[in-house]
């Protein structure tokens, strides 16, 4: 035989032993597990290496997770330096990334020598990692192309032949379509998935509906299921049958006054009125005549005998809403009627004497404010009895879906416009934001929608809600701080034209009632601009 012959003959052995390989890498890649995929293309970059007596195969494929094109599979042989994997083609292999992933081309070469002048990173990268030689395919399936797959040596160069590339060239042919499959399974898999999740919201939804009644007056109107809030509730029923004080606390728009309407409506109390008071809301010179009640001629314009708020509950409850607001010079009255119950009116002597229960809650840190001087120290222990603290919405999401049913359901009765879907981007977009205004704000918000919208689905209007935005305008006094009160609120003023009622007013935007916010500005002194 001569050395021709024996030349093809052991070229025709290499070419049927590489193409048999081929073969059978095919056949195990049919109908292979996507979860399977990437350890079947490893061992097969091994099997192929091991054939071709080089040293290893990288593949790079785009990741949707970063937008790069990464280093997600490699075989090198023992002892050799690997590739790390998640390794970005793009900042290692700017010259390669643009051949062949951008213009689709094949590159090989058998010297870093005899690269360009502009792939410097690329070799730079070579021989950092000691590549000598390599060949290097574009993935390309259904007209996209995935990523890059290379061939290389590391121990000495190699002459890349058109015969040997051409075979190559079907491996990665086989490795592109592979992935291609996989990656249309995982997708079809993401497509299931979200449609059972989209299944499983609606059937939420509907049953939001069909157990409202149920879930909206297991508290006496009280909208939740939340652990924070069922905490709570546990303690109310707790405290709700006893005569203890209750101090109520959390941020405005919480429903504070809601919880002080169930703890009455529990207790032993509950067959008389509750008597509520906003201490905010009355001014320093009216307050006292307000709570204990005044005798005719006590003031100036007092013309008459006047019984006050602790009169008026006595046997019943007594509501003290923003009670941090109350005089300092107030304060021992109020702890004097907590102690022994009595009192005397403005401009009397006589001692009366009442059973009341006192419930009190506030939006401040009452603590901070004993510290500061600005409340005794005696009557905020009195009134701690059985603090109760009230979480914010931010902090119960899993109730604004039911919240915003309750309202939705409420309002559109009311506005004739009956809501019957609301749609799971608009309950996502709900449970995203901070609520700062807390479930006030979001009653409002859910009106606000009904009255601008005009379907039956209920849509959010173009604003910080929908475009997940919080803006300065929207935070709440007890978010802007004590020591900015004032300037915070001639900001909020000035953007609503100094209006202060209704929807997108000053008192919505703060999470005040219009009349606590009235008191507010004249107790700050706080005058229109001419």
């Amino acid at each position: 035989m001569t050395q021709t012959e024996a030349e093809l003959r052991k070229e025709l052995e290499e070419r049927l032993r590489f193409e048999t390989l081929l073969g059978d890498l095919s056949t195990g890649f049919v109908g292979l597990p996507a979860d399977q995929v990437d350890g079947a293309i490893e061992d097969a970059q091994r099997r192929i290496v091991e054939a071709l007596g080089i040293d290893r195969s990288t593949l790079f494929q785009y990741s949707e997770p970063s937008k790069e094109v990464i280093l997600t599979h490699f075989w090198v042989r023992p002892g050799l330096l690997p590739h790390p994997r998640g390794l970005s083609a793009k900042e290692y292999y700017p010259w390669a990334f643009e051949k062949v992933v951008m213009q689709r081309e094949i590159i090989r070469f058998s010297s870093v020598n005899d690269l360009p002048p502009e792939a410097a990173r690329d070799v730079e990268t070579m021989r950092r990692f000691g590549q000598k030689s390599n060949v290097t395919f574009p993935l390309i399936a259904e007209g996209r192309a995935l990523g890059g797959l290379a061939f290389g040596t590391m121990r000495e160069e190699r002459h890349w032949t058109d015969k040997l590339v051409a075979r190559l060239r079907l491996v990665a042919d086989i490795f592109a379509n592979t992935l291609a499959r996989k990656r249309s399974e995982e997708s079809l898999r993401q497509a299931l998935d979200e449609v059972r999740r989209l299944k499983d919201q609606l059937q939420r939804e509907v049953r939001y509906l069909q157990g409202e009644v149920e879930a909206l007056h297991g508290h006496d109107g009280i909208t939740g299921t939340s652990p924070a809030l069922r905490q709570v509730l546990a303690q109310l029923d707790r405290v709700a049958p006893t005569d203890a004080t209750v101090l109520l606390l959390g941020e405005t728009g919480t429903g504070k006054e809601l919880l002080a309407e169930t703890i009455h409506a529990r207790s032993n109390r509950k067959g008389r009125l509750m008597i509520k008071v906003n201490c905010a809301a009355l001014s320093p010179t009216l307050i006292e005549a307000e709570l204990f009640g005044r005798e005719r001629g006590a003031y100036t314009g007092a013309m008459s005998r006047q019984a006050g708020r602790f009169e008026l509950a006595n046997g019943s409850t007594l509501f003290l809403d923003e009670v941090a607001e109350l005089p300092l010079d107030l304060q021992p009255k109020l702890l004097r009627i907590l102690e022994a119950g009595e009192f005397e009116r403005l401009g009397s002597t006589k001692t009366l004497r009442v059973n009341v229960r006192v419930i009190a809650a506030s939006n401040r840190d009452l603590t901070k404010a004993v510290a500061a001087g600005a409340f005794r120290a005696d009557l905020y222990y009195r009134l701690n009895a059985f603090p109760l603290a009230v979480p914010p919405l931010r902090e119960r999401p899993e109730d604004i879906p039911l919240l915003a049913w309750t309202f939705a359901k409420r309002f559109g009765v009311l506005l004739g416009k009956p809501v019957e879907r609301i749609p799971r981007e608009v309950i996502e977009a709900l449970q995203r934001y901070p609520w700062p205004g807390n479930v006030r704000e979001l009653r409002n918000a859910i009106e606000r929608a009904i009255i601008l919208g005009d379907s039956s689905t209920l849509r959010l209007p173009r604003g910080p809600i929908a475009d997940h935005r919080t803006q300065d305008t929207l935070l709440t006094l007890e978010d802007a701080g004590r020591s900015s009160l004032r300037t915070h609120i001639l900001n909020v003023l000035g953007r609503t034209g100094w209006r202060i009622r209704g929807a997108g007013g000053a008192a919505e935007i703060l999470g005040l009632k219009p009349t606590t916010l009235e008191a507010r500005i004249k107790k700050l002194g706080i005058r229109r601009p001419v």
